[in-house]
């Protein structure tokens, strides 16, 4: 894979803070998806994040009103 390029399966937090800023997102910050991990947000065994997986958690989250 390019240097450049983004695995979407396997993001550090950080990329997944700037990738959802640059999608709009005002409101999100490392603390927030750490917290969002320590209530049950899935994260791979290496601490990366499929970004995927988190935005389907965030859905679910919202709609069981979380």
């Amino acid at each position: 894979m390019n240097k450049n390029q983004l695995n979407g399966t396997a993001l550090p937090i950080s990329d997944i803070v700037n990738i959802l800023r640059r999608s709009g997102s005002r409101h999100v910050s490392e603390e927030n998806i750490r917290k969002d991990i320590s209530a049950g947000a899935p994260v791979n065994p290496d601490g990366t994040v499929n970004l995927v997986h988190y935005a389907a958690w965030l859905v679910k989250e919202l709609e069981s009103g979380n």
